[in-house]
């Protein structure tokens, strides 16, 4: 039987092509599958944050905020650091998409200055135009690509 960690790793791959792919759900699945074969306590291990990450992406190109919500903070509280713009992207996004639109300005507008434009490219414009609006531009506008 192969050690769970390498289990772990080989389901996070197959997640990862599946992602790639664009089959979110089965994606998803092998993520919820990688996170289940870690050892206890899995929130110690070191693939955690990377394999909870996963899965909030998945779970945010399939619509499900909450879930999306709690797992990028579950991914925190295993040590992901909370300045990752990717993380703070998905739970700035779940959290719009919850109704909760100043907390999502918090999380997303760091996001956009550390990254830009960029960060956002893959995904639907609106969440880009929603904060934007809410920032002032620095003396002179807005650098090309911000």
């Amino acid at each position: 039987m192969p050690d769970a960690l390498e289990e772990a790793d080989r389901l996070f791959a197959e997640g990862e092509e599946l992602a790639d792919a664009g089959n979110e759900a089965e994606a998803l699945a092998r993520f919820q599958a990688a996170w289940a074969a870690l050892p206890e306590p899995r929130d110690e291990q070191e693939p955690a944050a990377m394999i909870l990450a996963a899965i909030a992406d998945s779970q945010f190109y399939l619509g499900q905020w909450e879930a999306c919500r709690e797992t990028v903070q579950q991914a925190f509280r295993c040590g992901a650091d909370v300045a990752n713009p990717f993380l703070r992207l998905r739970l700035g996004q779940s959290l719009y998409e919850l109704g909760n639109e100043p907390e999502a300005a918090n999380w997303l507008t760091p996001a956009y200055l550390s990254e830009g434009r960029a960060l956002f490219a893959d995904d639907d414009p609106k969440y880009l135009e929603f904060f934007q609006g809410k920032l002032a531009p620095p003396p002179g506008g807005w650098p090309e690509g911000w």
